[in-house]
């Protein structure tokens, strides 16, 4: 079972332990990368759909520059996958970045790809608001 460090007491007026903050966040980071890894590899056998195919997703028959390519396209699949995700999960909460972001790609040259980011505009917009007053959830009528 992993330990986790508490968050140290705040007291009032009081500059932080840099050390104990270092401490709280990096355990922090380091079990939420465990969670992540956790989901990785569960999606993985979720996406071949038997453990016996894992092998392929090593590549290993495929030339060395060939795995390394992967390997790296992998990586960068994954952030953008992630990242993908958490636009997904909670758009009314990126509205002003997918705004920003389409208008970037725009502005570009990139025509298709803002096109591609308008479109899911939309569902940001539908996304309901919590009041600022009372935080109850404003309603379409």
């Amino acid at each position: 079972m992993t330990e986790i460090v508490p968050i140290p007491p705040a007291v009032p007026d009081a500059v932080p332990d840099p050390a104990a903050v270092d401490a709280v966040l990096a355990e922090r980071a380091r079990a939420d990368g465990e969670f992540i890894a956790g989901l990785i590899l569960a999606a993985e056998l979720d996406t071949v759909g038997t453990p016996r195919k894992l092998p392929m997703d090593l590549w290993p028959h495929a030339d060395p520059e060939v795995r390394k390519l992967v390997a790296e396209v992998w990586s960068r699949a994954l952030v953008v996958g992630v990242r993908a995700g958490q636009l997904m999960a909670a758009p009314r909460f990126y509205r002003d970045k997918l705004y920003r972001l389409q208008g970037e790609l725009a502005e570009a040259g990139f025509a298709a790809m803002g096109r591609g980011v308008g479109r899911s505009l939309p569902v940001a917009l539908r996304a309901p608001e919590w009041h600022r007053v009372d935080g109850e959830v404003e309603r379409e009528h």
